[in-house]
């Protein structure tokens, strides 16, 4: 990035400089154009990953389940015929977020598990997790059963 220098040609034979190099001062545009295409190449891996529309099915995957600490997590269940249940135990939906609160202070863990039957629509799902979120549960762990696809070639 220094400044270069042009041997100078031609003329009435005056030197400026005495190594009979003049100062160029021309703009070196390479680190821009390196700057630009690195962020041109960033915007483009970003981009796709800010759309969303694909419909999913939830409820069967390969993955692990999630270790516990000493305190036995929140479990919530949607069943297939839209009953909402804490624990083992079924709340109407009009006094979820009540009961929400009331567990949510009596505990310091605010880990909540939320088992959904596959034939919940995704919007019930959502409109559960919000609820779960106002009642002071934001760590939210979707329960799946483990004998999913595997994505790796070999389906189960």
């Amino acid at each position: 990035m220094g400044a270069q220098f042009a041997k100078k040609t031609g003329g009435t034979g005056r030197r400026r400089r005495r190594g009979g190099a003049a100062r160029m001062s021309e703009i070196n545009v390479t680190p821009f154009v390196d700057v630009m295409l690195v962020l041109l190449i960033i915007f483009m891996v970003a981009a796709p990953m800010l759309t969303v529309g694909v419909p999913v099915e939830l409820p069967r995957t390969s993955a692990g389940a999630l270790p516990t600490d000493q305190e036995e997590p929140l479990s919530i269940t949607l069943t297939s015929d839209g009953a909402v249940m804490i624990m083992s135990t079924e709340v109407e939906t009009n006094e979820l977020i009540p009961q929400l609160r009331a567990i949510a202070e009596a505990r310091r863990d605010n880990r909540v598990f939320l088992r959904a039957d596959g034939a919940i629509p995704y919007e019930r799902v959502v409109q559960i997790m919000g609820a779960l979120n106002s009642g002071g549960f934001n760590n939210i762990g979707l329960v799946t059963d483990q004998d999913g696809p595997r994505f790796d070639g070999a389906d189960n």
